[in-house]
């Protein structure tokens, strides 16, 4: 620490060191008056003549020392109080740079600025401690009782207000406890967290070459894991230079990103086998539906020797739009088994769901046309079975809308009563010569789709209600 003048100064953002302390024995004094009890006779014959001469200057001495050794005390304590307060500012430092270091929030940058402000309120003090002592030298051979007495004051005053700032530390570090805590679990998620993402790295690596060991690419995977590298580098260099915040955030990022190639990695030969099979499974159903799709023609004239043009005009496109559809997916089915031998395991995944969703529209579109000759046979046997199970759903719906009621909602009722209306007419095109059966099932169809929406909404009225 420097020196000015033999007094000890201290520069911003340094601490004062207190001078050791100095223990002195019993006053000399004491020891003269003890030997002049030992020896009562000389004590009679020297005390006047004190009084009346140089005896004074013993008697001063006296009180000298006792001013001497509390001033001494004073001091002692002075130098405790400004060790205890130099201690609590240390350790109280280290939990400010731990919350500075991990924590940018309003909150902590004011708990930052606060310190600071304590901090040179403990120089001021300080200094103000360090004076007390270079002003006196207790250690003098003629130190007088009143320059003592003014030394015990000013460091007894100092000590006092070391301990007042001591106060006020202690009750800041209480205040820091939230934001300490913060940190410190932040600091502790730290160190595994970066751990993780190395670990998270090597384990893809590792999965890439098995991988390309068992003859895949995986070109892709092998991008991914490399842009991550410079990620791996800023990890290296440390919250030092990226801040806590940042670091941590990277590494469970770049641990994620690393997880999920590994596991894709892993998984790669699965999709490959499941691929394979998809291919397989497509083409042996793009076949079939080659065979069915031959057979609609033969429904297709059934349905137009036996019954009115409206009942399967709709279907007349069918056979055509079936073996479109067929020669596509097999297109489609080549350009996915050539992205799979190109292991462009993306597209060859894309290719085969379009693959798919065209068989599945191929596959509706031709069992549509078997199943309306089954319902409309069906019908043409027995219109009655439709015609009652028809009446079912509207009487059904009709005792729903009167429970508890005397008379129906009319929002529910008028629905109601143009479905009756409605399936009577239906059953009236079921008469003269060439009944549209087709018309006659859409109808019913529809009628009881009309009669479901009614009892919905009454039980959804009355659930709300209660």
């Amino acid at each position: 620490m420097p020196r000015t003048n033999g007094r000890q100064v201290t520069t911003p953002g340094t601490r004062p060191r207190l001078p050791a302390p100095r223990r002195t024995g019993r006053p000399a004094p004491v020891r003269h008056t003890l030997a002049l009890l030992a020896l009562p006779l000389v004590a009679a014959l020297v005390l006047p003549a004190a009084f009346a001469g140089g005896g004074t200057r013993r008697w001063f001495g006296g009180r000298a020392e006792g001013q001497r050794a509390e001033a001494q005390a004073a001091k002692d304590a002075a130098a405790a109080a400004f060790y205890e307060l130099d201690t609590a500012q240390r350790d109280l430092r280290i939990s400010i740079e731990t919350i500075a270091a991990v924590d940018d929030s309003p909150a902590a940058r004011r708990a930052v600025a606060d310190f600071e402000a304590l901090g040179r309120r403990i120089d001021e003090v300080s200094h103000r401690y360090i004076d007390a002592v270079d002003a006196h030298d207790l250690d003098r051979v003629d130190l007088e009782a009143s320059v003592a007495s003014r030394a015990r004051a000013e460091l007894t005053a100092a000590k006092d207000e070391l301990a007042r700032v001591k106060q006020e530390l202690d009750r800041f570090g209480e205040g820091l406890g939230p934001l300490l805590g913060k940190a410190e679990t932040q600091l502790a998620r730290l160190a595994p967290a970066v751990e993780r993402a190395r670990q998270a790295l090597r384990a893809a690596g590792e999965a890439l070459d098995t991988v390309r060991g068992s003859g895949l690419k995986a070109d892709d995977l092998a991008a991914r894991l490399a842009a991550l590298a410079p990620e791996l580098t800023k990890l290296n260099q440390g919250a030092g230079q990226h801040g806590v915040p940042g670091t941590l955030e990277r590494a469970e990022r770049v641990a994620r990103e690393a997880e999920a190639v590994r596991s894709q990695a892993e998984g790669l030969p699965e999709r490959a086998a499941e691929i394979d099979r998809r291919l397989v499974s497509l083409r042996t159903r793009a076949q079939a539906l080659t065979t069915r799709a031959g057979q609609v023609e033969p429904v297709l004239s059934e349905l137009r020797r036996r019954f009115t043009a409206a009942c399967w005009q709709d279907l007349q496109q069918v056979p055509e739009q079936a073996h479109e559809a067929v020669r596509q997916a097999e297109r489609k089915l080549k350009e996915a088994q050539a992205a799979r031998d190109a292991q462009r395991w993306p597209d060859a995944t894309s290719l085969l769901s379009t693959v798919r969703a065209l068989l599945n529209t191929t596959d509706e579109a031709v069992s549509a046309a078997g199943d309306r000759l089954r319902r409309l046979n069906a019908v043409q046997k027995d219109p009655q079975q439709e015609v009652e199970r028809t009446r079912f759903a509207i009487r059904d719906a009709q005792r729903l809308a009167m429970t508890g009621r005397a008379n129906p909602d009319p929002r529910h009722a008028r629905p109601l009563d143009e479905s009756v209306a409605r399936l009577e007419r239906a059953i009236a095109t079921l008469e003269g010569r060439h009944p549209d059966y087709w018309h006659f099932l859409t109808e019913t169809e529809g009628v009881r789709e009309t009669v479901a929406r009614v009892v919905a909404r009454i039980r959804q009225e009355r659930g709300a209600g209660h």
